[in-house]
């Protein structure tokens, strides 16, 4: 299928992250839904891209498991089909154990498992049901599924979960030609990292700031793996600031 006639769905799509993938994917010549819970910055970055006519922005809560549906029936109404679903939303929130509010909890696990769970369920459904049969899904790991950062743990556990995510819907799409692999970020500029430069509380509780790498580095490696033909997988690919703490002491 040539790139003007592929589709992709990418949550989280206003900013960060979900931001530069959307404008790497646009600017191949896909055709790219992105979704979000506020239209503004949907529209920033379809504006952005300079191929509005290839952009849909799609507002959606993906904790909502009926606005997660309405908003694949929207895109599939309006393309076609989907090729691919970046499947980024998440949130992070940082406590310490035994100070982490219950409904801080929820909100990181419903938000970054449940709600990534409903849109891979919603993307199996219509992949494997369209023709021709098929398609890809990169869920967005993070470092955070290998190592934790200090007072992480609902984000970490979700992003080790995000892991199980992949491994099992890897196996269980094979029947029905659909690729999914896992993209797992550091130190990536956005508004969510900002910090990092500025400084972040290290494992040996100093704060000290990491080196980081610009957004667009990731867009470009989410373009990468879904160029492929589903043939092929890149199960996990890693993409990090080289000389950010992760291998080794730091």
């Amino acid at each position: 299928m040539e790139n003007h006639t592929k589709v992709a769905i990418v949550t989280g799509g206003g900013t960060g992250i979900g931001k530069a993938a959307a404008l790497a994917l646009l600017g191949a010549g896909w055709r790219v839904a992105v979704t979000g819970r506020r239209i503004e910055p949907l529209q920033e970055t379809i504006a952005q891209s300079g191929a509005a006519d290839r952009g849909l922005p799609v507002t959606c809560d993906v904790t909502d498991p009926a606005s997660v549906e309405a908003m694949f029936a929207s895109v599939v109404k309006a393309f076609g089909r989907v090729d691919l679903l970046f499947n980024n939303a998440g949130v992070s929130i940082t406590q310490p154990i035994e100070d982490f509010r219950i409904e801080d909890w929820k909100k990181v696990v419903d938000t970054n498992l449940n709600g990534m769970f409903y849109c891979l369920q919603q993307a199996f459904r219509i992949m494997k049901s369209q023709q021709p049969m098929g398609g890809r899904i990169i869920n967005n790991g993070s470092i955070s599924a290998y190592a934790p950062r200090p007072n992480s743990i609902a984000y970490t556990a979700t992003k080790h979960a995000v892991t199980g995510l992949t491994k099992t819907a890897a196996l269980d799409g094979r029947k029905y030609d659909i690729a999914v692999g896992q993209i797992d970020i550091g130190n990536a500029v956005t508004e969510l990292a900002a910090r990092m430069a500025k400084g972040v509380q290290q494992a040996n509780g100093e704060i000290k700031p990491e080196p980081m790498m610009d957004v667009a580095i990731v867009g470009q490696s989410v373009l990468y793996m879904a160029s492929l033909p589903l043939e092929a997988n890149v199960l996990f690919h890693t993409v990090k600031a080289t000389k950010m703490p992760f291998e080794g002491r730091g």
